[in-house]
């Protein structure tokens, strides 16, 4: 145990440790025969130190368990007992259980086992580009010039491309895309973000100082979240989301500590947001928390829905009235394809409320380059627009966005391409325009045939898919299987589960987004080629028979 002990500390103090060692082998031999040591005495392992021993070295160490060498193992200082509360409780059901059991199925796919199916189908998630929808051309044109400013002198690139990506990289230190921008943003974008907003806004002003660009739309629903949530108890800070909601909102609010305040919208009426509703949900909350904040998502994720003019300015009444500050998550605002709908901005409706309302109602609206028809989630390119915000609060949100430097740059560039796309007249105008509404117009068929289909299957109901790129559709799941899974899991987890092996379709279910108690539902996006998309669609009417039967 002696030679463990000193093998141990040659480790951590390589040049009197090995001297030590050799010692201690040579009073073992002696030891051994018989012989008396002349050098110092060795302590045993439960013998006290001198001061001036080198093993002193270690009493400084955190106690650990012995391993089977002998050697001592240092206990962990993060554990899942001591690592931050508020992360455990996140979950992120978009990327949850049944994602990563996709992948492992691919992975087992292309090592060579044996499905009932040939391909994993992911329709999880809004991701555009992987599901095969293609890139705008005058984007990537852009942004080429812009990582490689070689390409300037090309002449396969058009003028209009060119005189974008010079604009951009001025803009930038160093003329590179490469070097940090200020905290908020590159100053010409927040410019042109200011102009895209007045221009679809029908001329209300925008202040470019009120713009803030953002690492995609969450990172800037995050950054609002942090500014709002303080308090203990009762004066803790509650926010209202829909249900059923998009899981960043739970999770944030989770990591963060705050109060989730549900409201239901109401799938009778296609999903619609009733005042009602809202006001049962504030009332009950503010028992146990102190409510500041209340979110809307529209167009709707995960449910497609559209709110009228009507309802959003029933929101805004009801927001003033109660002191509330809006988060309105715009990310869909093209994605629009029902009949007799339109996207109407909140701050487009707010100021044309009167000064009663635009002048005290504090609002945050979000956009981002992921969604519409552009689908460019990589890049992760968004911003925020604030009004009426405190200017003493404006200071600590600039302070707090300036922690993280800045927003990626190709994703702010970006995002200039999107608020600044080409006009009349230029170069690209007529390609760009045939590409985007292509784009959007085959979105809208699958719309359409999504909610069609859905609808031909026993015990599986479809609201039209008014906008964003998802449907919602309800599924009756027979009593034995929610038995079933009532032992482990959600019932519409095992159905999505069970779907998954059989099928090679990966769907998230309803109860990771939130549901009324007793109803069972999944998401899945409508992004998937035609073809393929008609494939998971009869996949799931097929799936969902013989379940039915299986457990009837």
């Amino acid at each position: 145990r002696v030679l463990f002990f000193l093998q141990s500390l040659a480790r951590i103090l390589p040049s009197r440790g090995a001297r030590l060692l050799a010692r201690g082998r040579h009073d073992a031999s002696a030891g051994g025969s018989g012989a008396q040591s002349p050098g110092p005495r060795v302590h045993s392992l439960t013998s006290p130190l001198s001061s001036s021993s080198p093993a002193r070295a270690l009493s400084g160490l955190p106690k650990g368990k012995m391993t089977e060498n002998g050697m001592a193992s240092r206990g962990k200082v993060l554990t899942i007992d001591t690592m931050n509360p508020t992360v455990k409780k996140v979950e992120y059901a978009v990327r949850g259980p049944i994602v990563q059991r996709a992948v492992q199925l691919e992975k087992e796919l292309r090592e060579g086992a044996k499905k009932p199916f040939a391909e994993v189908i992911k329709a999880n998630i809004g991701d555009a580009h992987a599901m095969g929808q293609q890139p705008i051309t005058f984007f990537r044109q852009v942004l080429a010039l812009c990582s490689y400013p070689e390409l300037l002198n090309d002449s396969t690139f058009p003028e209009d491309a060119k005189s974008r990506a010079r604009r951009i990289l001025q803009s930038c230190g160093g003329s590179s895309i490469g070097a940090y921008s200020a905290s908020q943003g590159i100053d010409c974008v927040r410019q042109d973000v200011a102009r895209y907003i007045e221009q679809r806004d029908g001329g209300i002003p925008c202040d470019p100082d009120n713009i803030y660009l953002t690492t995609g739309a969450s990172d800037g629903i995050v950054t609002m979240l942090k500014l709002l949530v303080c308090g203990e108890g009762k004066s803790r800070t509650g926010v209202m989301i829909s249900i059923p909601q998009y899981p960043l909102y739970s999770a944030a609010l989770a990591e963060l500590g705050a109060v989730q305040i549900n409201y239901y919208l109401n799938e009778e009426k296609c999903w619609s947001l009733d005042i009602s509703e809202l006001q049962r949900a504030l009332d009950e909350a503010r028992r146990h928390c102190n409510p500041r904040a209340l979110c809307i998502i529209n167009p709707g994720n995960p449910t497609g829905q559209v709110q009228s003019r009507q309802c959003i300015e029933d929101v805004i009444r009801f927001a003033a009235k109660e002191r509330l500050l809006l988060m309105a998550d715009e990310v869909y605002q093209d994605n629009v394809y029902a009949d007799g709908c339109k996207f109407h901005s909140f701050k487009k409706v707010l100021f044309e409320m009167g000064p009663e309302f635009s002048n005290n109602v504090e609002l945050a609206s979000f956009h981002s380059t992921s969604k519409c028809y552009m689908g460019e989630c990589g890049f992760r390119g968004g911003y925020m627009e604030i009004i009426n915000m405190d200017a003493e609060v404006k200071a600590q949100l600039t302070k707090l966005v300036s922690v993280r430097l800045c927003p990626p740059v190709p994703g702010q560039a970006l995002m200039d391409l999107v608020v600044n796309c080409p006009q009349p007249g230029e170069p690209s105008y007529n390609n760009f325009m045939k590409e985007r509404t292509a784009t959007l117009g085959v979105l809208a068929e699958k719309a359409k045939l999504t909610e069609q289909i859905l609808n031909t299957v026993p015990g599986i109901s479809c609201n039209p898919v008014q906008g964003a790129m998802y449907s919602f559709p309800r599924i009756t799941i027979p009593e034995k299987a929610i038995r079933e899974a009532k032992k482990g899991q959600a019932p519409d987890m095992l159905y999505c589960m069970k779907l998954l092996e059989e099928t090679g379709i990966c769907l998230v279910p309803g109860s990771g987004f939130g549901q009324k108690e007793g109803t069972y539902h999944f998401r899945m996006t409508i992004l998937p080629a035609t073809d393929k998309l008609k494939i998971l669609l009869s996949k799931v009417k097929e799936f969902h028979q013989k379940f039915t039967q299986q457990y009837s």
